[in-house]
């Protein structure tokens, strides 16, 4: 079965959302303190004059339906409808859009044709170079960002630093001697194997 490779596009407005995200956040925690605070004996009055959350809860109480006319009605409707509206397009911009990324890397483009490679081509290269190490028992490559990640399995955990130094050489060496782009090569250990069984004298 062939993998499908998804990715998502990055979006401008992530940075607007975070902010506002933030923002909430602070409000929340802010206001949780004072909460908190309350909850400890302080002066309701002091808390007050550093939130105004009681001054404000007492306006809004104190209003009436004469207190609101037909023009106030218009003004709050119109600035719930565009805040509905802006915070809707700003979620709706903050979820992921995944696509299928590219299946074939471009190799020579010259007069006498086009050369292209698939990604699962320079991942096999990666991990038959992997694990050919005697110390790596299993290894899995994901080519995508012009980038290669390979998860390694090591047989034993002694010396960890060393074998992947040593895979990460033999990987970027392998892609130079098949002709494949030498790309950027992050080697991630994702397990080692454990003896289940002691020996007994």
């Amino acid at each position: 079965m062939l993998r499908q490779r998804l990715k998502t596009r990055a979006n401008g407005f992530a940075l607007v959302g975070q902010v506002l995200v933030f923002g909430l956040a602070c409000a929340l925690v802010f206001y949780g303190a004072i909460l908190a605070l309350l909850a400890l004996k302080v002066s309701p009055s002091s808390l007050d004059d550093i939130s105004a959350y009681r001054t404000v809860y007492d306006r809004l109480a104190a209003l009436r339906e004469s207190d609101v006319s037909d023009t106030r009605r218009i003004v709050v409707a119109g600035a719930g409808l565009l805040t509905f509206l802006l915070f809707g397009a700003l979620a709706l911009k903050q979820l992921p859009r995944p696509y299928l990324a590219g299946h074939q890397i471009e190799l020579v483009n010259d007069e006498r044709g086009v050369v292209t490679v698939e990604p699962r081509a320079i991942e096999r290269v990666a991990e038959s170079a992997a694990t050919r190490h005697p110390a790596i028992t299993a290894a899995a490559g994901r080519y995508g960002d012009d980038q290669l990640a390979v998860g390694v399995s090591l047989r034993q955990a002694r010396g960890a630093a060393e074998t992947l130094t040593d895979v990460q050489a033999s990987i970027a060496a392998a892609l130079a001697q098949h002709g494949l782009p030498v790309v950027p090569i992050h080697l991630t250990l994702t397990g080692y194997e454990r003896k289940t069984h002691r020996e007994l004298d």
